[in-house]
C-alpha cells in the first residue's frame, strides 16, 4: 500500500492491483481513525468517511492532481512504482 502524498493529516495511499472491488479508479484517504475510499474521476466517496473539512481537501487536492492520479493508478495495476504527488499547499 504506497503512500502517495500527505496533507494536514491526510494519508493518501494507493494499493497495487486493486481493480476488483469497485471496479474503478480511486484513492484511500485517512485521518485518524477515519477511512475513505474516494474514485478519481469525480470525488465520489465509493466506501468509508472523513470529517468533511478534510473530505473538502481532499476533494480539491483530487481535482488539482487528477491527470497524475489516474496515472499512478495505471501503475498500481501493473504492480509498478508509483510516483509521490505533490501535497496540498
Amino acid at each position: 500500500m504506497p503512500t502517495i502524498s500527505m496533507f494536514y493529516g491526510i494519508i493518501i495511499y494507493m494499493y497495487f492491483f486493486d481493480n476488483k472491488k469497485h471496479h474503478r479508479p480511486h484513492i484511500h484517504a485517512f485521518h485518524g481513525e477515519f477511512e475513505a475510499i474516494i474514485a478519481i474521476d469525480n470525488g465520489e466517496v465509493l466506501s468509508g468517511e472523513l470529517p468533511i473539512n478534510k473530505m473538502k481537501l481532499v476533494a480539491a487536492w483530487i481535482e488539482i492532481h487528477q491527470e497524475e492520479l489516474l496515472a499512478d493508478w495505471s501503475l498500481a495495476l501493473e504492480g509498478v512504482q508509483l510516483f509521490i504527488i505533490e501535497p496540498l499547499k
